[in-house]
């Protein structure tokens, strides 16, 4: 109602197709993805997900070239047994950050001694507990009560009441739960 009486005409500016792009002289065109950047995604998707730099990426990696099981998976096994990842699994953080932050402050304990790096790998066996303060357990168990809906990976064993977990098993390719081809990550760090 309020549009005037060109755009009962083919000359709309509302309804014109090339409205669609955006302005400027040269629209941006997708073109088709290159090899290289197909790589490069799903390695910035693995980065991202776990919070790592490049540095700690390729020092990861190194690890995971050396062992004698298929590289990829050992790469993903490495950054899934990180303890700020284990943390957030056994829902005592709502977050990988929150988990970094807890971590690096000294909330959490592994086989009762403290650990205060996110980059920590935890192994068969482990028991990952809140330091025993009110504050620490305080923290934990508003956070445990976030994460209430959350069901905890079948290779952790998560005590709620004791807010404690424990590393039953190392975890396995099906546990990894984002969408990730990691023979392409092999691909381009193996260059």
């Amino acid at each position: 109602m309020l549009k005037g009486p060109r755009c009962e005409t083919a000359k709309c500016p509302m309804e014109k197709q090339w409205r669609s792009n955006p302005p400027g002289m040269h629209a941006w065109r997708r073109g088709k993805s290159s090899g290289y950047s197909v790589r490069l995604r799903e390695k910035q998707k693995v980065k991202r997900y776990y919070g790592i730099l490049e540095r700690g990426f390729r020092l990861y990696f190194r690890r995971a070239e050396r062992s004698k099981e298929n590289t990829g998976t050992a790469l993903l096994r490495l950054l899934e047994c990180r303890l700020d990842n284990v943390v957030r699994k056994a829902g005592l953080a709502p977050s990988r950050k929150a988990a970094r932050a807890m971590i690096s402050h000294g909330h959490i304990y592994v086989n009762g001694r403290k650990v205060d790096r996110p980059g920590f790998s935890v192994s068969q066996g482990d028991r990952i507990t809140v330091k025993n303060s009110d504050k620490s357990r305080k923290l934990a168990k508003s956070h445990l009560e976030l994460a209430g809906s959350l069901q905890p990976q079948s290779w952790l064993q998560v005590d709620a009441d004791k807010m404690e977990a424990t590393v039953v098993a190392l975890p396995s390719r099906d546990d990894v739960q984002i969408p990730v081809e990691e023979q392409l990550i092999v691909e381009m760090c193996s260059r």
